[in-house]
């Protein structure tokens, strides 16, 4: 986190300034604290990466990982990929999109949490397709 020295300030001194901006205050807020972290960034490999055309500017780029084995934080994993690189290479693409491939719908991550990448798996699940 950039430590703006105010803001920093402010919400040292009174972690609950925060919630005050929110419309879904947790019942818990006054138990909050305040900290500012560094991450160091793990080894991220992304198993394919689709560009778009260099010579028509910012375009969508498609992240396919293929998951054949069960995985339960496979979508946390993969949202942090796509977003690290998205946010490294921001000025190459407009967008971006996540495609995951399971052999059988049962590898597939069961235990989604609130606050979670959103996805819509019965869209974009293709029923008959077994690799």
């Amino acid at each position: 986190m950039r430590r703006d020295s105010i803001f920093y300030k402010l919400f040292q001194q009174s972690p609950t300034l925060l919630f005050q901006l929110l419309t879904n205050i947790p019942k818990n807020a006054n138990a909050y604290r305040f900290d500012s972290v560094a991450i160091k960034e793990p080894k991220f490999e992304i198993d394919g990466v689709f560009l778009p055309p260099e010579n028509e500017g910012a375009g969508v780029v498609y992240f396919c990982e293929v998951q054949f084995q069960k995985d339960e934080q496979l979508y946390e994993r993969v949202f942090a990929e796509s977003s690290l690189y998205f946010y490294c290479n921001r000025a190459r693409f407009c967008d971006w999109q996540a495609v995951i491939i399971y052999p059988s719908r049962n590898i597939e991550q069961k235990n989604i949490r609130k606050g979670e990448p959103r996805h819509n798996r019965d869209d974009h699940y293709h029923h008959g397709v077994q690799i």
